[in-house]
């Protein structure tokens, strides 16, 4: 449960970029809203975005392969899009750096001005079906395979286990 009982995204849609706060852990159970926000975003013409991760205790694969996604999508957009990952922790920019998220998105240690006023929406949990919460994660760690430069397909697994469980 996200700390305080808040939602584990704040966003701030009307911000430039637009804005998503992380709460607590971000992992396959309840990534599926801010997929969804992210989907509505990019359908709206927005493509530049911040994820500030002070207050966020975990990630997981989905996760990171959602926002993996997001990156690349954006990067195509002309003109280019981009993803800031800000305020990572120690431990989530050791993951940022092994599976290559780095070269895709920008990472800001820093105090990037933030705002999160009235016009700021909590995502709440979506009711998806086991199915497609499945094919979020499938197509979660294809992203993370497009990444895979170096061939070791650390997640290949993952995704031929998950879809062999699909059919």
């Amino acid at each position: 449960m996200p700390r305080n009982s808040e939602p584990a995204f704040i966003v701030n849609a009307y911000s430039d970029p637009v804005v998503i706060r992380i709460n607590d852990r971000a992992n396959y159970l309840n990534c599926a809203p801010v997929k969804d926000f992210f989907e509505r975003m990019i359908d709206k013409g927005k493509t530049k975005f911040l994820l500030d991760f002070s207050n966020c205790t975990g990630v997981d694969s989905t996760f990171l392969g959602i926002i993996a996604g997001v990156a690349l999508d954006v990067s195509r957009h002309k003109p280019p899009g981009s993803l800031i990952l800000c305020r990572p922790g120690n431990r989530l920019l050791e993951v940022v750096r092994n599976l290559g998220l780095h070269r895709i998105m920008q990472v800001d240690y820093g105090d990037f001005p933030m705002n999160f006023d009235d016009s700021a929406e909590k995502l709440e949990d979506s009711d998806q079906s086991k199915s497609e919460r499945t094919q979020m994660i499938i197509s979660a760690h294809e992203k993370l395979l497009e990444l895979d430069k170096d061939g070791s397909a650390r997640f290949q697994d993952v995704v031929s286990y998950l879809k062999h469980h699909l059919e």
